[in-house]
């Protein structure tokens, strides 16, 4: 049964027919090591792993890499402001490669915790420096590069297929809309491959063209081709990168080996919460310890993401989140009840599990697959065989289920706890407030009294004076 995947370039749907039948090529644009993940991220990173699980499931060894961002990420696509990792480091007093390695470190935990597989490859920018610069080295020799005061740029103009990919329209669209102008460039969309403007930066290297670092785009093209060679089945990511970073892969890729980059692109929608965009500011960028805090384990997450096509903008709440991880235990405790599985998986149920699963991942419509099978009469080994076939490809540990509901349980327990002592806490607080209240209204200092009463409403609590004393509530 061929696999179709809805490939970025074409913006069709295409039968999948990979360079060597025998293994795949894949890479994933990873993390900048700078923060913590948040669930829009996980979301990207699970669609890449449903597709690895997908490829393998059909019995294709699968070369997959991924990045790790450690440098050269500006605030900016244009190449503008600071370093994230920079950034990061100065906020946090450590040095970048500590920013990076604790934030890489606890991105790996939470992939283990979405049971997201771990790349074959995991490759540092950090630690391919020497491959970016003989990838911008062959770029100069091929005429695709000139100097500025901001060090190597790349020149968009001699690359006349630069904006097919993103579908941009150069000559109408307007000067800034997708990267800040840089008057010494000689294209509003021409990008840095090497750094050498910011004698400060705090990690550097010495290059031809002077002290520098590379820029962001350069280290997914370098790597890529180095663990997958220049020709790869298929790159993910997030649809943000279409327009700047994967049409600037292209490009620098393209232009240095002549060959074409990617066969197949595939890329996860936005993740929005409550139909609005995630942002620092809104104090809606979640991360899974912020879904922990709220009884929701990680694999109720992953649960939520298989009922929504990945080419769809998904939108987070907590009430679509509670309804995942409810049919998820419901899942879990019917896979307590099945007998161990047989060793005959029923035919009819893996065909149409199959015809959704390699239909662009139709996730949703192989869910539908699975609670026709529980609620069918079909001999109770084999649908536990059935079953745990399938979740080769869900990932969501059903042949563990006992395991999980007690992890669920002892999380709800933990809260309960934490709650309990935050409380009790905050009570303290509060009763010490209105011991201080009440000296200074024995000091006749009424109005710090008052101001008082606002302090404890912002532990929760409200205050109300009778005759026998102060009585503190719970708001």
């Amino acid at each position: 049964m061929p696999i179709k995947l809805f490939n970025t370039a074409s913006r069709k749907v295409e039968t999948f027919q990979p360079l060597n039948k025998k293994y795949v090529s894949m890479y994933s644009c990873g993390i900048t090591a700078y923060y913590y993940t948040h669930i829009g991220h996980l979301y990207t990173y699970t669609t890449s792993d449903l597709l690895r699980r997908v490829l393998e499931y059909a019995g294709y060894d699968i070369r997959h890499v991924m990045n790790v961002t450690d440098v050269g990420h500006m605030t900016s696509d244009a190449d503008e402001g600071e370093d994230k990792l920079i950034v990061g480091a100065k906020k946090e007093n450590k040095t970048p490669a500590e920013i990076a390695r604790f934030y890489e470190k606890c991105f790996w935990e939470e992939t283990v915790k979405m049971n997201i597989l771990k790349p074959n490859t995991i490759c540092r920018a950090t630690e391919h420096i020497s491959d970016m610069l003989h990838l911008i080295e062959q770029l100069e020799k091929n005429g695709y590069t000139y100097k500025t005061s901001v060090g190597v740029i790349f020149d968009t103009s001699k690359f006349a297929a630069y904006p097919n990919f993103a579908k941009l329209n150069l000559a109408k669209q307007e000067a800034g809309a997708r990267v800040k102008i840089d008057k010494e460039r000689k294209n509003p969309w021409d990008f840095a491959l090497w750094v050498t403007n910011q004698p400060n930066h705090l990690m550097q290297w010495d290059s031809k063209w002077g002290k520098g670092f590379p820029g962001w785009h350069i280290e997914c093209s370098a790597m890529s081709m180095r663990y997958l060679g220049e020709t790869l089945d298929i790159h993910t990511g997030g649809i943000d990168h279409i327009p700047v970073h994967h049409t600037n892969e292209i490009a620098q890729s393209e232009c240095a080996t002549g060959k074409k980059f990617v066969n197949y692109w595939t890329h996860t929608a936005f993740l929005n919460v409550d139909n609005t965009k995630m942002s620092k500011s809104l104090g809606n960028l979640y991360t899974l310890q912020d879904l922990a805090g709220k009884d929701f384990v990680p694999l109720a997450l992953r649960y939520f993401f298989l009922g929504t096509s990945y080419r769809k903008p998904i939108n987070f709440t907590w009430e679509a989140l509670n309804a995942a991880q409810t049919a998820l235990v419901k899942l879990w405790k019917h896979c307590l009840e099945l007998p161990a599985p047989a060793c005959e998986v029923l035919a009819p149920y893996i065909k149409n599990f199959e015809e959704a699963i390699y239909d662009d991942l139709n996730m949703a419509k192989a869910l539908a697959v699975v609670w026709k099978l529980l609620e069918s009469k079909e001999d109770a080994s084999k649908k536990a065989a059935t079953l745990f076939h399938m979740d080769k490809v869900f990932g969501l540990d059903l042949a563990n289920a006992r395991t999980q509901l007690s992890n669920l349980e002892n999380l709800k327990k933990e809260n309960l706890i934490s709650k309990d002592k935050k409380y009790l806490e905050k009570e303290f607080k509060a009763l010490k407030l209105i011991e201080h209240r009440y000296l200074l209204k024995q000091q006749k200092k009424y109005q710090e009294a008052d101001a008082i009463r606002d302090q404890i409403k912002k532990l929760g609590f409200s205050i109300e004076d009778s005759k026998d004393g102060t009585i503190l509530k719970p708001i």
